[in-house]
């Protein structure tokens, strides 16, 4: 896994104040750790996780390939699925469900993420189901 991380991600993550850093960091192990197909890069200013293996045909303006973005807002970390209304509910994840077919999760700590790992890790793997070839 280690080679599948970015440098710039790792600049940017020791840039965040603690125990912010914290939660991000972990949060970027669990995705990184859930699929070798999984790749990390800086978009919209935030660690932001994309599939980068084969993937069935779709219009790119779905940003299908766009899995996750972690989003730090007003002293909330936020993680915003581009296309989490396609995650399957009865996994649990929680969140909230955007018009325009967002998913976004509040985390408030450490413990909060490892609380949700499963459910997380779940829908990493539901999300994928739904996009390879």
């Amino acid at each position: 896994m280690s080679d599948r991380k970015s440098q710039t991600v790792t600049e940017h993550i020791n840039g965040i104040e603690v125990p912010s850093r914290d939660v991000v960091q972990k949060l970027r192990d669990i995705f990184l750790n859930a699929n070798p197909e999984i790749a990390e890069h800086i978009k919209w200013n935030s660690p932001s996780f994309y599939y980068s293996g084969e993937m069935k045909a779709f219009n790119p303006k779905e940003y299908k390939r766009d899995l996750a973005v972690i989003n730090l807002h007003r002293g909330k970390i936020l993680i915003v699925f581009p296309t989490g209304n396609t995650i399957d509910a009865a996994i649990g994840l929680g969140g909230k469900d955007y018009p325009d077919g967002r998913k976004i999760v509040e985390l408030a700590s450490v413990e909060d993420v490892n609380q949700k790992e499963t459910q997380l890790l779940k829908a990493i793997n539901n999300w994928i189901d739904q996009i390879e070839k």
